[in-house]
Parts: structure tokens; sequence; C-alpha cells
């Protein structure tokens, strides 16, 4: 297993944050709540900039290699794009507090903090957050993290879907980086820690889109045999 040196400053800077959130929580829970990963602070706004990354590489690689390429690769990279800008709007309740911005009456008697966004929403007494973005999303990660990568290496049909909608398997070294970080934010004791969960997606959701194990579908070589 050999990381690049990109590789190696993501998880050098993962270590320094769960070092910082292990220590906060242990020493001072109160400032690990209010502060660290409230709202619009330091870890919210962390996790925002990285979906947001996320999203712009996908428009970059749209924009730059697309020429040739198949529409089904098109495709798949434009709704990854949509995806994580989605993501990065909703982490921040697309800038409202930012910009002053009222929420609507809807949203105020909907959601659980009365914001602008659709995570938070509460649908016959249960918060959307709970069911899709917690529940079903564990499913469809644990699916994508080690199932999809043993499915791609042994059944053909999985590698050309994958590859042809530009979809980024990952390596193992990112699947025990999620691993790794599950246990370490299962071990913070203050409420909020689960922002630092999302913090520590969003970077290594980034290092998966910059060097998937199939990273030769980001080639522009690669175009003439996808169709």
């Amino acid at each position: 297993m050999t990381l690049n040196r990109t590789e190696k400053l993501g998880y050098a800077f993962l270590a320094i944050i769960f070092i910082y959130s292990l220590y906060l929580g242990f020493t001072n829970p109160e400032y690990f709540n209010n502060t660290f990963t409230a709202e619009d602070h330091t870890v919210e706004w962390g996790t925002a900039i990285m979906l947001l990354c996320i999203s712009l590489l996908c428009l970059f690689r749209l924009f730059t290699i697309s020429k040739g390429k198949s529409t089904t690769w098109k495709i798949g990279v434009f709704l990854f794009a949509i995806l994580f800008f989605f993501g990065a709007g909703e982490e921040i309740s697309w800038g409202q507090r930012i910009f002053g911005i009222e929420s609507s009456e809807y949203f105020i008697a909907n959601n659980a903090q009365g914001e602008t966004n659709l995570h938070n929403l509460v649908v016959g007494g249960k918060k959307v957050n709970k069911i899709i973005f917690s529940q079903l999303l564990m499913v469809a990660m644990v699916i994508y993290l080690i199932v999809v990568p043993i499915l791609y290496k042994k059944m053909a049909w999985v590698k050309n879907l994958a590859d042809s909608f530009a979809v980024p398997v990952v390596k193992w070294h990112q699947t025990i980086a999620f691993i790794v970080s599950t246990i370490l934010v299962a071990v913070i004791p203050p409420d909020r820690k689960w922002e630092v969960y999302e913090f520590a997606f969003g970077v290594i959701f980034f290092l998966i889109f910059l060097y998937p194990l199939n990273g030769f579908i980001f080639e522009k070589e690669y175009v003439k045999n996808v169709e």
C-alpha cells in the first residue's frame, strides 16, 4: 500500500483533527459543543468546504477532460458535482445565517432547527436526517466502502458500470480510514461529536475522488474505450 504525498498530508490532517477533537472532548466538552462543532464554526465550515471542493473537482473534470468521453461518464461526473454541492449547501443551511435570511413559515414549522434545509425536516414526527442521512446513508456507505471494491475486482459488469458512470472506487486504505474515524468518533464524549465525523467524511471522500482505485477513468486517454 503506497500513499502519495497528498494522501499522506490528508491523513496527517485527519489525525490532527481527531487528536484535537479527543483532547477537547475529554477536557472541555462545553467548548467542543458550543464553539468547535457549533453551527457556523470550525468543523461545520470545514465539512462544507470539503464537500464543495469535491463538487468543484467534478466540474473541473467535466469541463476539462470530458471531450470525447461517453454520455454516461459525463452524467456520472455531473451528478456527483450536484450531489456534493447540495451537501455543502445543506451543511451551512444555504448560507441563510451568513446573509441573515429568515426561514419561511414552512421551514419554521417543519424544520427541527427552524432552518432552510432538508436534512433537518420533520416528517410524520420523524427527522429526515435520522431516516435518510443517518440510517440509509450508513447502509449505502457500507456497500460503497466494502462491497463495491470487492465486486469491482471480481465481477466485470460491476467494473464496467462503475467505470462507465465515472464512479470512483475506494482503495482499501480509504476504507480503513473510515473505519478508524468511526471508532475514534465513537470514543469522543460530547453530543456534537458526529459533526467531526462529517468533517472526516468530507476529507476522506475528497481523497477518494482525487485518487480512486479506478483513477484511469479520469485520464484523457481512457475515453476511447468507454463508448
